[in-house]
């Protein structure tokens, strides 16, 4: 205690050790993907129409708040697409998608307690509208991926301010195009949490997630190939 207390006299900072901020990076992870699927699930089991701003607004407030510790992916597909980037490391990809889909259960299933709907009509897309399903929200979940890579970590765009505002306006314009369709997700901490809330059938669900995964692996394949000088 009395060495400790000599340093920091000296001015000498104690370095924090790599467990505790790591674990800081995962804990605004859940925070940030919990308030942002609690958000679309209140919305929209209350039957919000302003469902899409309140997704894009509250993800842009949660990248302000936590882009500077852990990135702010709030998105398994994002981290996938920050891994193949060169962003993240695998161990730390694995813990934020734990901390992604657990917290987005969890906001799901207290968002479904909050609003306590006599009923909810879960979205089932069949046949065509399956397909449709899938290639909006691989196109969509791509653009966001896409976006979140270059103006979030492009060494040509460093310290702007605008990044959160451009990811959430991705979501934004994204929900408010093909909403009608699939949902508009582009999440599949979303989605997990969305068929949680009984927002999405469970037998789609898989639909949902293999398509953003893909999203987010070719969003981050993209970069490299366009941005090969930007380690």
């Amino acid at each position: 205690m009395a060495d400790a207390t000599s340093r920091e006299e000296a001015g000498t900072a104690v370095p924090a050790s790599p467990w505790a901020d790591a674990g800081r990076k995962y804990v605004v992870e859940a925070i940030g993907t919990f308030f942002l699927v609690l958000t679309v699930t209140v919305s929209a089991l209350s039957g919000s129409v302003f469902t899409p701003l309140a997704a894009g607004g509250v993800l842009m407030v949660m990248i302000y708040v936590g882009g500077h510790i852990s990135g702010a992916h709030y998105n398994p597909a994002v981290t996938v697409a920050a891994l193949l980037r060169g962003r993240i490391g695998l161990r730390d990809a694995v813990a934020y998608w734990i901390a992604q889909l657990v917290a987005g259960v969890l906001a799901a299933l207290l968002g479904r307690a909050i609003v306590n709907p006599a009923s909810v009509k879960a979205l089932h897309p069949a046949g065509h509208a399956l397909m449709a399903t899938a290639l909006v929200e691989l196109f969509f979940t791509f653009a966001l991926a896409y976006v979140v890579l270059n103006v979030a970590t492009s060494k040509d765009q460093p310290n702007n301010s605008f990044f959160g505002l451009a990811i959430g306006f991705t979501v934004v314009a994204g929900a408010f195009a093909v909403g009608g369709i699939s949902g508009g997700v582009f999440n599949p901490a979303v989605a997990l949490g969305g068929a949680t809330g009984g927002l999405f059938a469970w037998s789609t669900l898989w639909v949902y997630i293999v398509v953003q995964v893909i999203a987010g692996a070719a969003a981050g394949l993209t970069f490299v190939a366009l941005n090969p000088d930007d380690k």
